[in-house]
């Protein structure tokens, strides 16, 4: 019989289907790293969203024989020891090809056309003030003809394209920086983050990856462009964003995610000047958290575990 135990369950707000095999089911609210041990020292299943699963902990639970990841991005889990290990790790796929695309048009939307900055005009007294029917205290562009530039292709970058079509953009898939050669149908990365008017990022965060946007990417852009992520904080330097919307090297930006989460107290971008900001949008990683993608994400959870059960794992990534 297999000890499930779920680490993280207040990470999502969903009904959770127990799986159709004899088990013993454990669930905690929240779990501390230093936790992590004593909780899954019986267990032959671990869900886990965001906590650490690193070799040591690997090696220290001989009984653990599958980590279920309530996520796409396993950067969290030491897949080579698993590996090594012959554990089984799955993550999920799919459940948010709805919620984050949307989620990305709308930061496009709000920045574009300064929602923030009208919103904070209205407040301070501004349009009150006006001495006609309206006021102009920001620039307003369509994402109608505007270039977007995306950083992964997968199925949240194919969603963001799709619906950006739609909205009269013009789409240029980015090759890998750095890469030999590139592929039919991208372009080449330098020359995609010179001609974006946006950069949306949809690509996993690994140790390739990390920084992909730091000061020499941001003074590329041009200063009219907006940089849009809602894949993982370590894609983007904070310290260069936070320069380059003080500095103005770029026209506005707008992330869901952060290094550290929840945050850490310092973060660069959470100071008061970068949050008052009308070009700079923050959000407390929600993009993929729609009532129906948590539920997706729920049911796809479910049937990983039975079809691990049953001897034919799906969604396998170790």
């Amino acid at each position: 019989m297999h000890r499930i135990v779920y680490l993280e369950r207040d990470s999502i707000i969903a009904e959770v289907r127990r799986p159709d095999f004899p088990h013993h089911w454990v669930e905690h609210a929240k779990t501390l790293p230093a936790q992590l041990e004593g909780r899954l020292a019986d267990a032959t299943i671990a869900i886990v969203n965001k906590l650490p699963i690193g070799a040591a902990l690997v090696g220290a639970l001989p009984a653990l024989k599958m980590v279920a990841v309530t996520a796409t991005g396993t950067n969290n889990v030491d897949l080579e020891a698993c590996r090594a290990r012959g554990i089984v790790v799955a993550n999920i796929r799919g459940y948010a090809v709805h919620t984050v695309p949307e989620h990305v048009l709308a930061l496009l939307l709000a920045l574009s056309r300064n929602l923030l900055g009208y919103h904070q005009a209205v407040a301070a007294g501004n349009w009150q003030r006006s001495d006609q029917f309206c006021c102009f205290d920001y620039p307003i562009r369509d994402l109608h003809g505007a270039t977007l530039a995306l950083i992964g292709s997968g199925s949240l970058g194919s969603g963001v394209a799709r619906l950006a079509e739609a909205f009269g953009m013009r789409i240029l898939r980015c090759e890998r920086k750095g890469a030999p050669g590139v592929r039919p149908g991208h372009t080449p990365f330098a020359d995609a983050l010179r001609e974006a008017d946006a950069v949306s990022l949809h690509c996993p965060l690994t140790t390739a990856t990390t920084d992909l946007i730091g000061e020499p990417e941001l003074r590329a852009m041009k200063r009219s462009a907006l940089l849009i992520n809602t894949a993982r904080g370590g894609l983007v330097n904070e310290t260069a964003l936070a320069r380059a919307l003080q500095e103005g090297w770029i026209a506005g930006a707008a992330c869901d995610v952060l290094t550290t989460e929840p945050p850490s107290a310092g973060n660069v971008l959470l100071a008061p000047q970068l949050l008052a900001l009308p070009n700079f949008l923050l959000t407390p990683h929600v993009a993929w958290a729609s009532g129906p993608a948590m539920q997706a994400l729920a049911d796809q959870l479910t049937t990983n575990l039975e079809a691990f059960a049953r001897g034919e794992p799906q969604n396998r990534v170790a």
